[in-house]
């Protein structure tokens, strides 16, 4: 029955990867019988191509460089802002009520309106895309800090009273432990985010990054490179998704995660 079992599994795994590859297939066959120019459709075969040209030129190399510098800069000082206000309202409701208004109304914006006023002010660099990040990520972690801490249970909270915990005491032992399984959900979700407005700020203005690339490839009809760009984005995602969810694991090793 194990053997079976094994095999089960080891079929499961293998789905995802065949469906990619019989995807694949379909899309190269369907390019070659209707014979879509490249700048249409360009079929796997060609993307792969162009792939492997823009690397071995160092032109993707770079580019991606660039954008996850911006990513991961962003990501961190978001999430770091998000920590910290985030427990500030948590434990203070008068802040909450003053402060909560204006974040509320600053993600209710969309960053393709906010992001030319940042490039407006910032330049076309690289500091307007990671405060874009930033903004990103900060909203989902911040309101996720909140709810962890605010869903401590009451008895939990008296019991450390009765111990005579200090306020260190209470946060190392009680809120980061109860509260870190809701902050990995919305490091998770702010990990896709991030990328995305990165990615909206290159399309806004920029002089470099996958952005950046996409619009010059677009311009220039070379489809094939725009989804080189957009692939790489993809990898970059699952990337940071994958990275969160194995800190997450190690760190909440003491608990079962789903």
């Amino acid at each position: 029955m194990q053997r079976y079992g094994n095999k089960g599994n080891t079929l499961r795994h293998l789905i995802p990867p065949l469906s990619i590859c019989v995807g694949l297939c379909i899309w190269e066959i369907l390019v070659r019988i209707f014979d879509y120019p490249p700048f249409i459709l360009p079929a796997p075969s060609q993307i792969f191509s162009r792939l492997i040209e823009s690397i071995a030129s160092g032109v993707l190399l770079y580019h991606t460089g660039i954008t996850l510098i911006e990513v991961l800069t962003g990501s961190i000082i978001g999430t770091i802002l998000a920590l910290l206000t985030g427990y500030l309202l948590a434990h203070h409701p008068i802040a909450e009520n003053v402060l909560f208004p204006y974040i509320v109304a600053s993600q209710s914006i969309p960053m393709a309106a906010i992001a030319p006023l940042l490039i407006i002010w910032f330049g076309s660099g690289i500091m307007p895309k990671i405060l874009i990040c930033a903004l990103v990520v900060f909203f989902p972690i911040q309101i996720n800090v909140i709810i962890g801490l605010r869903d401590i249970q009451r008895n939990f909270l008296d019991l450390m009273k009765s111990m005579h915990a200090n306020r260190k005491a209470q946060l190392k032992y009680l809120e980061i432990p109860a509260a870190l399984p809701v902050v990995f959900g919305g490091l998770r979700i702010s990990a896709t985010l991030s990328v995305i407005g990165a990615v909206v700020g290159e399309l806004t203005g920029a002089d470099a990054g996958l952005g950046y690339l996409i619009n010059t490839a677009r311009g220039q009809y070379d489809t094939a490179m725009v989804f080189v760009a957009v692939f790489m984005l993809m990898i970059i995602s699952i990337l940071l998704y994958v990275l969160i969810l194995a800190i997450e694991k190690r760190t909440l090793r003491w608990q079962t995660v789903q």
